[in-house]
């Protein structure tokens, strides 16, 4: 029950934190206004600000208080590999894809590049945007060699094209390299994001191998900047 408790307190001011109830840079409650208000211990709301802390809400100043952090953006992984669709699982605000391009072409140069096929071989083009609280603010540019992936269709692409290769056609999706920049917009990305007066966008690219270490999808994820922050975890050697 203890630990139910400060859960539960942790979830509520997370909560308040992302309606805005506390603005960034905003001083939390004393530890002990917000045991009174909890009608817990001093312990109990300690626990529940370190959770804070350690999920980047806060941040705990000696003498201060706790500090409300800018959590406006939304946290993308850097060193996994994980379809949208399972992150938006983890996020509360209502979440849709939406699927503007789906259809096989030949490579042009910088596919042939990047996805390194030959002139003859098709490839299956996806272009989807992001809507995340209603609005467009991730690009999403997949070619996947239409050899290891015969068929798509606008249903997949809507749900999650990973689930889809793992589930029905019992892929093994091993590893991704990755590179991470920031790119001016081009018209693509005013076509299909709402861009905000944004004039520059961070792009990840992935290019991701199967367990026999083929190189099967090239993708070129645009993200508008003031919505992301991409986060790893390093530990010291």
């Amino acid at each position: 029950m203890y630990e139910n408790k400060y859960l539960s307190i942790y979830h509520d001011l997370v909560e308040k934190i992302r309606q805005g109830h506390w603005k960034p840079y905003d001083k939390l409650p004393s530890e002990n206004e917000l045991s009174e208000r909890y009608n817990t211990s001093r312990e109990t709301i300690r626990k529940a600000l370190n959770l804070l802390s350690e999920h980047g809400y806060i941040q705990k100043m000696k003498g201060k208080g706790s500090i409300v952090l800018d959590v406006g953006k939304y946290d993308f992984p850097v060193s996994g590999l994980v379809s949208f669709k399972e992150l938006a699982q983890n996020m509360k605000q209502p979440v849709k894809t939406i699927v503007h391009e789906l259809e096989v072409i030949k490579p042009d140069p910088y596919l042939k590049q990047h996805l390194q096929v030959a002139n003859k071989e098709e490839i299956w083009k996806v272009i989807r945007s992001r809507e995340i609280e209603g609005e467009r603010i991730i690009l999403d540019k997949d070619f996947f060699h239409k050899k290891y992936v015969p068929t798509l269709t606008r249903e997949i692409c809507e749900d999650s094209i990973y689930e889809y290769l793992e589930k029905q056609l019992k892929l093994k999706i091993s590893f991704a390299k990755k590179e991470m920049f920031v790119d001016k917009v081009n018209d693509e990305d005013r076509k299909y994001l709402d861009l905000n007066g944004y004039d520059h966008v961070v792009v990840v690219k992935n290019f991701v191998y199967l367990d026999d270490a083929t190189l099967f999808q090239y993708t070129e994820s645009r993200h508008r900047l003031d919505k992301f922050r991409f986060v790893d975890f390093a530990r010291r050697k």
